[in-house]
């Protein structure tokens, strides 16, 4: 009969093959980008992923089992829907809010993997293989945060070509279009104002 540790190994070969093929891909997203601050997020978070790759090995390790990886169909598919959008948006104003929804995507997947995987950990009482699915977990999240961020403040106001209509506007000192200044109010003279009085009547 599979035991919950038969379940834990399963799980963490799939997402130990999940990250060295992230690892694999998220250098060709950060050339993709056409956002430097983009570009920055997803290289650092590669470097990340390939410390992910050793810290799962080190998990197996308090297992005392050799790490081996099982084939993450999930991470497969997301990879192959990026290369699809990469390909589609290449030329888009669109191509950054693409890769930041592809990214988190990949990172809500791991963030579900690795929360399962701390809470299995714990019951099986191997604290060490918890504090360091803990860790990978944290920076998950924290990558996450940042492509949310990402999206808030520019990534998004792009994708609808506004970016640089904004950058435009401010730099010429003129105000967005379809906004116009209200017209002067002319101040009516006194006699305008009075009420007539109706004639007296005989």
């Amino acid at each position: 009969m599979k035991t919950l540790q038969d379940l834990f190994l399963d799980e963490l070969g799939d997402i130990y093959d999940a990250e060295r093929r992230i690892a694999k891909a998220l250098p060709r997203m950060a050339k993709a980008a056409t956002c430097d601050d983009l570009k920055g997020v997803l290289l650092s978070h590669f470097e990340e992923t390939e410390g992910h790759v050793t810290k799962i090995e080190e998990v197996f390790d308090c297992f005392d089992t050799k790490a081996r990886a099982r084939t993450c169909g999930a991470t497969i598919g997301l990879l192959e829907e990026g290369d699809e959008l990469m390909e589609d948006y290449k030329d888009s104003p669109a191509i950054n809010a693409a890769l930041i929804s592809l990214a988190q995507k990949i990172e809500h997947h791991g963030m579900a993997h690795y929360g399962c995987l701390r809470e299995w950990a714990g019951l099986l009482d191997n604290e060490e293989a918890a504090d360091l699915l803990q860790e990978i977990l944290d920076e998950e999240k924290a990558a996450n945060d940042a492509l949310t961020d990402l999206s808030h403040e520019f990534s998004n106001r792009e994708t609808l070509g506004e970016g640089a209509r904004k950058s435009t506007n401010k730099a010429a000192g003129k105000k967005p279009a379809g906004k116009k200044s209200p017209a002067p109010v002319t101040a009516l003279p006194p006699s305008a104002t009075r009420r007539k009085t109706a004639p007296a009547l005989a």
